[in-house]
């Protein structure tokens, strides 16, 4: 199985989507390798999109002609335009978002596109050609040459999971992870490093007794993401928001989650990798703020058809006893049940100022002689 592209995108996550329709768009042919044809741009961290800087890129996103607004606007759960008190200036768009129907709507948008093929598989093999890349390889064997490869991994790349002291490869709980680019371009004389991020438990909502937490409610009016004149989910006659829920930890809650310290990888050095943007763990608001008696918490829903909901501002890698004590003594969890665990992730990147170093060296070299 051999065929010729113009562009091989590997990787469906969000960027991997942009970028796959973007060239497509512009008239290339497309391949889209990934893993997983029931994950496209899958909300891994947070089933929502935008926030303060957030909003404002899927915004510029749109009106570059991009997508996420658009599958954004078709997903949503609940809309609010934050910071309403400050200035315009400030004003940022969030919406929670139906983490089943947003991957399902993007694998709408990508499959409408003539341009554009789908490939599930994992890409882990690079082909090159007189020191230029042609092409990839996939793990059933799959060859697919092209002139150019996006490599958009997330997570994946040479991807470790941390629960407490307990490690687990993948790039997702459950969820493979990837080797073999990495090694690939390191003995091509690209720089690697590692980068890590964390994701807070899923909770049963049947599980929560919600009479003890304030309601989120949405906007009255709620606006959309994309500029173009498609009402969103939320918008128009019927349509119908879902609620979030408000929450607080206490000092309970930070004796228990203090006395897992010396098992967090963060603390004991089983985690190198530095974190993409500042999200705090529970664990490292604790020890920056170590005087706060009390952190927010936010409790959103993750879909229509589902009792899952996300714990917003309870990102972390304590091990799991620990994480259950300390949510049952929060006022409403008491009896709760949890999906999933807390866990953090730490996987390869490429630094694009590493990364371009040695090419600017070689262009250099090349215009002195």
């Amino acid at each position: 199985m051999e065929r010729m592209y113009d562009i091989i995108v590997v990787g469906g996550g969000h960027a991997g989507c942009e970028a796959a329709m973007a060239a497509a768009t512009l008239g290339s042919s497309v391949l889209l390798v990934t893993m997983d044809m029931l994950g496209f741009a899958k909300m891994s961290c947070n089933p929502a999109v935008g926030g303060i800087a957030k909003g404002q890129i899927v915004r510029e996103i749109d009106a570059l002609g991009g997508w996420s607004g658009i599958v954004t606007d078709r997903s949503t759960l609940q809309f609010r335009m934050l910071n309403r008190s400050k200035g315009p200036a400030m004003w940022s768009p969030r919406a929670q978002c139906d983490k089943i129907q947003f991957s399902l709507n993007w694998r709408k948008v990508l499959e409408s596109s003539c341009n554009l093929d789908i490939y599930a598989d994992s890409a882990t093999e690079f082909l090159f050609e007189n020191s230029k890349i042609c092409g990839v390889k996939t793990n059933t064997g799959a060859i697919f040459m092209s002139r150019a490869v996006v490599l958009t991994a997330g997570t994946f790349l040479s991807g470790k999971l941390f629960i407490g002291r307990h490690q687990m490869e993948g790039g997702r709980i459950g969820e493979l992870a990837s080797y073999g680019l990495t090694e690939q371009l390191v003995e091509r004389g690209l720089s690697t490093d590692r980068m890590k991020t964390g994701t807070p438990p899923r909770i049963d909502i049947s599980s929560v007794d919600v009479s003890k937490l304030p309601v989120q409610l949405g906007d009255p009016d709620p606006a959309r993401f994309s500029f173009l004149p498609e009402p969103s989910a939320v918008q128009g006659l019927g349509a119908e928001q879902m609620p979030c829920f408000i929450l607080h930890t206490n000092e309970r809650v930070h004796e228990i989650l203090r006395s897992g310290f010396d098992e967090s990888p963060l603390f004991t050095g089983l985690i190198h990798g530095r974190g993409p943007r500042y999200c705090p763990s529970i664990e490292d608001k604790l020890r920056v703020f170590p005087d706060n008696p009390a952190h927010q918490l936010f409790l959103e829903p993750e879909g229509r058809s589902t009792n899952e909901y996300y714990l917003q501002g309870f990102s972390s890698s304590l091990p799991l006893p620990v994480q259950l004590d300390a949510l049952h003594a929060i006022a409403g969890l008491e009896e709760v049940k949890i999906f999933r665990p807390a866990y953090a992730v730490e996987y390869d990147f490429f630094d694009r100022a590493r990364v371009w170093s040695p090419v600017l060296s070689r262009i250099s070299s090349w215009r002195a002689r």
